[in-house]
């Protein structure tokens, strides 16, 4: 269908019914006419989606009929789609083992499965043992997700952890590997991270509250009741999130307590985990602090003394406190230290400049330093310590937006490189089809937004093709410039493909978030406007031509873009968006509400953030006016971004809206936040995204070149 093609007629959309709902916070009267689509028993329909009133119930599935007609033209585009997605994804694929003791450990797909088997094999080859099949467990369910997954020390058994409907409860199981059957341990409502003792009998766990927050840290004997596990921590403070870890070393479990910019963490010795949690250093907001263990000492990655962008600590285990932490790898602005790796003779870090990555390698012995890093002009590059603490191994992957994933084993002595694995795209793939490029967008107030580019090199760049803009921009994630297999469907139908790596990431460094958090929010939304202004300037676009998406934070940059500038955008793609900003953030029994106000602010205590919330809150600003075509998913089951928000601003944004373009809500009835749980059935969820995409450019007939081998 070209873009002169006329759209056959649709029934009349669901209108859902005004019921004002009127409160008042510092003086502000707010009516709130579509609140009555959030359940009032919304944890209920958490564990059982059955029980969602049926007058709710009946609204969403009416969107989603409405969805499905608006889009049934483009029902053999979907399948087109999803046949380049699929066909782009090895039947077999496997991933690359990983040595501990006498095992390697590795994930792998059968050919037409749709979850991982969890495997092992003698160290070095031998025959394959599978662990579990998750294509087995799955059989006869709508939604399976494997949480974590962890061998015990003696590699004598598995622990995992399920989740069912997409709530992110997940129940864990221990499954005896010398017989393949589970044993009747199981240990239901928790947040899906386990963690082994070295005695290969004791589990620590996390389990939530009343409101889905995971604060209480319990232990497990093997063969003992779950209802008579041992309270081992309890945060009071329902603004901080409770994670479990252990370091490399395997001498300590960590308890790592946390919000979104202050974190506190305590140790448990994995060989006495009867003993009471050590406390490293107090939590003081701000600080933010990760913890390894290296003989006598502990390795801290820290903000503290006013380094902004982190440096790294050393300080003898028996001598935690701040105080005693003295420094390693000095703070050096501009460059974001990201994630660190401590084995037995090195320290390899993870870090970012100028908006690249790279990793340096350390030598405990000598000081001795070393970087591994990449040419492109835009590249994903991330690193994993495996299992093993004494050994010279480093594995690390890398990717740009025209290469596929690689693997590499690195010598971290003799620096050599061994390509262990690269992403096969089995129906062919040519990177020299492609092009990536790296811009800079000027903001109004002087800085420059990174933009990666992505298209083919035969697409015209003179303004007549469409582009799809990309953004997230929240709580310091950064999106990297990573190889997708499902855009190569955009772009090889004519679509230029760009993500804005704006402020409220960190992609140019912890001032990067900053300014893009809590008063500075609005640097967000200004930035991804920009991002979508300079392209059109450079004549790789034109206003107007421009299809916008993001997810969770990124949906609700969705919707405050459509309210700022909906002239600039042909369409705008809001998966799982967080769009009811000012509600939820007013609503302190939310699962999110508390641990979310260092990002937002706390509109409860204070009058300004209770304005500057209500400045930019997506659905507390729809008003009259031409809004582009909008499609908004949602998961009936999600607790990150509960579902009534994005039916409630739909609802909202069609009763206001002045243009005859499409406004569509589709409510995935059977999962939450990370929607559908199969690998094949998340590219039909993509599938679907681009072919709106395509639809409203006028390019879903647009016929594909065949792939290169």
């Amino acid at each position: 269908m070209d873009d002169t093609t006329p759209r056959a007629p649709l029934s009349a959309p669901p209108i859902a019914a005004r019921r004002p709902v009127v409160s008042t916070h510092h003086h502000v009267k707010l009516v709130d006419n579509y609140g009555w689509l959030r359940a009032e028993n919304w944890q209920d329909v958490m564990r059982d989606p059955s029980l969602l009133d049926p007058e709710i119930r009946g609204y969403l599935e009416a969107e989603n009929a409405y969805t499905e007609a608006a889009l049934a033209p483009t029902k053999p585009l979907q399948e087109a789609l999803f046949a380049e997605m699929k066909a782009r994804l090895k039947p077999d694929d496997s991933g690359v083992p990983t040595p501990d003791g006498p095992f390697d450990y590795f994930s792998d797909f059968v050919a037409g499965g749709q979850y991982p088997r969890l495997c092992r094999q003698p160290r070095g080859g031998g025959e394959i043992e599978v662990l579990l099949d998750g294509n087995v467990e799955a059989s006869g369910k709508a939604y399976w997700d494997l949480g974590a997954k962890a061998h015990s020390p003696d590699h004598r058994l598995l622990a995992y952890s399920v989740d069912e409907k997409g709530s992110e409860l997940y129940t864990i199981r221990v499954r005896d590997l010398a017989t393949g059957q589970d044993l009747p341990d199981a240990i239901a409502d928790t947040r899906g991270e386990v963690v082994w003792a070295n005695d290969s009998q004791t589990l620590f766990y996390i389990r939530l509250d009343d409101n889905h927050r995971p604060l209480f840290v319990h232990r497990h004997r093997l063969g003992s009741p779950a209802a008579d596990d041992a309270l081992v921590y309890a945060e009071d403070d329902t603004g901080f999130y409770v994670s479990l870890n252990k370091t490399l070393s395997s001498k300590f479990i960590l308890i790592d307590v946390h919000d979104h910019q202050t974190s506190e963490v305590r140790l448990i010795d994995a060989d006495a985990p009867l003993d009471d949690a050590l406390l490293v250093a107090a939590r003081t907001t701000g600080h933010e602090y990760q913890v390894s263990h290296h003989g006598d000492r502990l390795i801290l990655t820290t903000n503290s003394g006013g380094a902004e962008d982190f440096r790294i600590c050393t300080t003898p285990v028996k001598q935690r406190g701040v105080s005693h932490w003295t420094e390693l790898v000095a703070h050096k602005p501009g460059r974001l230290i990201i994630d660190t790796a401590v084995f037995a003779n090195h320290l390899v870090r993870l870090e970012r400049e100028d908006s690249l990555p790279r990793i340096i390698v350390r030598t405990f012995a000598d000081g001795a330093e070393h970087a591994i890093a990449f040419d492109e002009d835009a590249y994903a590059l991330g690193m994993t310590d495996g299992y093993e603490f004494d050994t010279t191994t480093l594995r690390f992957t890398y990717s740009s937006m025209t290469t596929p994933a690689e693997t590499f084993d690195y010598n971290l002595v003799t620096r050599e490189r061994v390509l262990r694995k690269r992403q096969e795209i089995p129906s062919g793939h040519s990177p020299g089809d492609y092009v990536t490029r790296r811009l800079f967008a000027p903001a109004a107030d002087g800085e420059t937004v990174p933009v990666s580019l992505l298209y083919r090199r035969d697409t015209p760049l003179d303004g007549s093709a469409p582009l799809f803009l990309y953004g997230y921009g929240s709580y310091g994630i950064s999106i990297p410039a990573s190889f997708s297999s499902a855009r190569l469907s955009l772009v090889d139908r004519g679509f230029i493909f760009a993500i804005a790596h704006i402020r409220g990431g960190k992609d140019k460094g912890y001032r990067w978030y900053k300014d893009g958090k809590h008063e500075k929010k609005l640097n967000t939304f200004t930035d991804f406007i920009a991002a979508g202004e300079h392209l059109a300037q450079q004549g790789l676009t034109q206003r107007g031509r421009i299809v916008a998406n993001g997810g969770s934070a990124g949906g609700m940059l969705m919707g405050v873009v459509a309210n700022l500038a909906p002239e600039l955008f042909l369409g705008i793609i809001a998966d799982v968006p967080f769009v009811d900003v000012l509600n939820t953030m007013l609503d302190k029994d939310l699962p999110l509400t508390p641990p979310e106000w260092p990002e937002w602010g706390n509109p409860i205590e204070s009058e300004r953030d209770f304005a500057i919330i209500r400045s930019y809150s997506p659905y507390d600003n729809v008003e009259a006016k031409r809004y582009p075509h909008i499609f908004a998913y949602g998961g009936l089951t999600d607790p990150r971004v509960t579902y009534w928000e994005p039916a409630k601003w739909i609802a909202k944004m069609r009763a206001l809206n002045t243009s005859d373009n499409l406004v569509l809500l589709k409510t995935n009835m059977e999962a939450g936040h990370g929607g559908a749980s199969g690998r094949f059935e998340r590219l039909r969820e993509v599938a679907l995204d681009y072919a709106f995409a395509l639809e409203v450019a006028g390019l879903a007939g647009t016929a594909v070149a065949p792939p290169k081998a």
